[in-house]
């Protein structure tokens, strides 16, 4: 297994793996996403990819910096996908201690990140490294289209 940053010729690998995260999360619909707007935006995250012995993409951590009021700047993943056929192979600790080590260089204050609280699974390998769950806040989003019809 290799670990190392994301180049954009990465973007369509990991675009596939996103849509296999959807998918998994039965929200397959909600991907709007595309290797031109990654391309696009490439400069608003930071993608580490694992590849496997043939050198395809079978898990990726994608981040972004965040600020809290709270506490300052932080370190937001996104996403850490391991392909189904790669789980428990340790993919998902190399990848997440990355993240972390990219936290502590950048002396970034904490790394937060969301789970379903369905996905037993996460939780488990969320808790075993650590990580607090929190378990009180509730998401709210506005998307692009309730964005534009405020009229504002």
């Amino acid at each position: 297994m290799n670990i190392r940053k994301a180049v954009t010729n990465d973007f369509p690998q990991i675009l596939d793996l996103i849509k296999e995260l959807a998918e998994f999360e039965n929200a397959s619909h909600k991907v709007t996403n595309t290797v031109a707007q990654m391309i696009k935006e490439r400069d608003s995250f930071w993608v580490f990819v694992a590849e496997n012995e043939h050198n395809e993409i079978v898990g990726i951590a994608l981040c972004y910096e965040a600020y809290s009021t709270w506490v300052g700047k932080y370190l937001f993943l996104e996403d850490l996908i391991v392909n189904e056929k790669y789980r428990g192979k340790g993919m998902g600790s190399l990848l997440i201690r990355e993240v972390f080590k990219m936290a502590k260089e950048r002396k970034y204050k904490r790394v937060r990140w969301q789970v379903l609280n369905w996905n037993s699974k996460a939780i488990e390998f969320y808790e075993k490294l650590g990580a607090s769950i929190d378990r009180e806040w509730y998401n709210c989003d506005f998307d692009e289209e309730k964005i534009n019809s405020l009229g504002y």
